[in-house]
């Protein structure tokens, strides 16, 4: 499977902010946003990208990630000259995206805690997968209403009138149907392609799975400055109760057999005296002493 990481937009909630650097690259604690989804699909076994952004930005993402060959895998690169929605990104990258299945992920949405990712990657054969999540305020969002069975039967987005308290969080996978349904959609009235459109589509043909991401599971919108500010709190405190970190590309690519042992110590002797190659160390002495589980 693919992976488009969408890391558009004006971030226009963010400002001033984002007169320095693009939403994505901003500092969620001690890695720029951007890290923390490209993890998660690292995690889950993802080895091809393409990140999608601004013309004005992607000289950034280029100069932070570069091809990915650091970590195992190749990344490539797209513009979105202008924001038409999320659905947009899948015939901006068409020809990235070829006739294999494709996850997509929003650069702005940060995940931890259990397993969800990983297994849903493993499991995906065709259709939609989504995810659910319990939330406060659906209003923000697009919402998922199930049945006394606990069967999707409704999408809405960003209803005044929510049917339900979940969620339907920024990781998606598809199987290649969806460029057809995307090149084939109308904007919704804000002159958008809606993402909730096309998962309206795989629920009409009964080709769409919801997950609900447990208790376990936390995830953090870092779009707007307070929640970026709670994110980088939230980050700051995990790592350092459990001295393990989040959003870390080279130790997700080590885990799943990306990098090699000798590749990641070669990547980490590049690195400058910091906190980060630190730790890093301390992992690959880890992994030298007790040896490491596969994904």
């Amino acid at each position: 499977m693919k992976g488009i990481i969408l890391a558009g937009g004006t971030g226009s909630r963010l400002y001033p902010l984002t007169q320095v650097a693009s939403k994505q690259l901003q500092p969620v604690y001690d890695k720029p946003m951007v890290y923390y989804p490209l993890t998660v699909l690292i995690a889950s076994g993802v080895r091809e990208f393409c990140l999608v952004s601004t013309p004005h930005d992607l000289p950034r993402f280029r100069q932070l990630l570069g091809d990915g060959t650091q970590w195992g895998i190749s990344i490539e690169y797209r513009e979105q000259a202008k924001p038409e929605g999320i659905a947009q990104a899948f015939l901006i990258a068409e020809s990235f995206i070829g006739q294999d299945p494709v996850t997509l992920i929003l650069g702005d949405n940060i995940f931890f805690g259990g397993d969800a990712f990983p297994r849903a990657f493993a499991e995906f054969k065709s259709g939609a997968t989504i995810f659910a999540y319990h939330v406060t305020d659906p209003r923000r969002y697009g919402v998922v209403e199930f049945d006394a069975e606990g069967k999707a039967v409704s999408l809405e987005e960003k209803p005044a009138q929510p049917r339900s308290n979940y969620a339907v969080p920024g990781v998606y996978l598809y199987d290649n149907d969806v460029v057809r349904i995307a090149r084939e959609m109308e904007p919704s009235p804000r002159g958008e392609l809606e993402i909730t459109d096309v998962n309206k589509e795989y629920l009409r043909r009964g080709a769409l799975r919801v997950q609900r991401l447990s208790r376990g599971t936390a995830w953090l919108d870092a779009g707007t400055s307070s929640s970026l500010h709670d994110a980088s709190a939230y980050v700051q405190t995990i790592e350092k109760r459990q001295g393990m970190k989040l959003g870390c590309p080279e130790e997700a690519a080590l885990y799943r057999g990306f990098l090699s042992l000798d590749q990641f110590e070669m990547l980490i002797s590049g690195m400058p005296a910091c906190e980060y190659r630190d730790y890093l160390a301390g992992l690959a002495a880890e992994v030298c002493r007790v040896g490491i589980k596969s994904a």
